[in-house]
């Protein structure tokens, strides 16, 4: 009988740490999937601050005066960086484009001094585009304000078309990792239906045959949480010292809002598979014990 019982406690110890394991990988998908989720507008808002929008200054504007007219620029709400181009970079930029010889046909250099726009990614947008162009066109100094308008509706387009896959992704992840917890947890507390049964015979109530088994899986969902945390803490370092390019992009202080949903949907979806399956098992017949 000795020998009979350890067989049983352990196949219980390897089903609860296959769980555990089985739990956390599927939390860390969910952790990864959180942390695109919430950095959606982060991505975004990359894409559109590193469109340009060039300013181009009246021939007889001199470099002296567009430098003092970067200050203006500066100070409107909608700008978020500016970049002073002289005629001298100008004329470079060209000539990588045109080839060297490209000024030999003027007789005076056509390049005139520039600004390169970045804007506050709120403002790349059709409508706010045509304001910015008209506030910034106003001014005497400044020739013709150009911007690609085809790829901003572009851009937006595909932001809008990413943003929806990736919506209806990350919703399909959380579903099928409802499904393979439920799954995990059904197995595990499966394991222990003759100790339902056994609890039921003596007249123990479904509350009191739930308690202990609720409480085993909240813990299990938290551990399993913590270790799919640090799994994906991990992995974050990797990245960053990797690529540390991209965390231009995600921003790190969301990372306790992924924590936080990490822990939750470990915790609620353990706890809520273990108290309809424990239901369930409690309604079993004696002969429904075997199968």
């Amino acid at each position: 009988m000795r020998g009979e019982g350890k067989i049983i406690r352990r196949r219980i110890a390897n089903a609860y740490f296959s769980s555990v394991i089985s739990i956390s990988l599927v939390l860390l998908l969910v952790g990864v999937a959180s942390m695109l989720l919430v950095n959606t507008e982060s991505v975004s808002d990359y894409f559109k601050e590193h469109m340009q929008v060039s300013v181009l200054m009246k021939p007889e504007v001199t470099e002296d005066a567009a430098y003092e007219y970067k200050s203006t620029l500066d100070s409107l709400p909608f700008i978020k960086a500016t970049q002073f181009v002289s005629r001298e970079q100008g004329e470079k930029e060209m000539a990588d484009m045109l080839g060297e010889d490209f000024l030999r046909v003027f007789e005076t250099s056509p390049i005139p001094v520039s600004f390169y726009l970045t804007l506050k990614a709120d403002y790349v947008v059709s409508d706010s585009l045509a304001v910015v162009e008209k506030v910034v066109g106003q001014s005497p100094l400044v020739e013709e304000v150009v911007y690609q308008q085809s790829l901003v509706e572009k851009l937006n387009a595909n932001l809008r078309k990413i943003s929806l896959v990736l919506g209806i992704g990350i919703a399909l992840l959380l579903f099928i990792s409802f499904v393979l917890i439920n799954n995990v947890m059904r197995l595990t507390v499966y394991e222990r239906r003759f100790t339902v049964h056994t609890m039921r015979l003596v007249g123990a109530t479904k509350s009191f045959i739930r308690g202990p088994f609720l409480l085993r899986s909240a813990i299990m969902g938290l551990f399993s949480a913590f270790l799919a945390i640090i799994m994906l803490l991990g992995i974050l370092f990797y990245i960053r010292n990797q690529f540390p390019q991209l965390f231009d992009i995600f921003r790190l202080d969301l990372l306790l809002l992924v924590i936080g949903i990490v822990v939750v949907s470990g915790l609620v979806i353990c706890v809520v598979s273990t108290y309809f399956v424990v239901g369930k098992l409690v309604s079993l017949s004696n002969d429904e014990l075997y199968y």
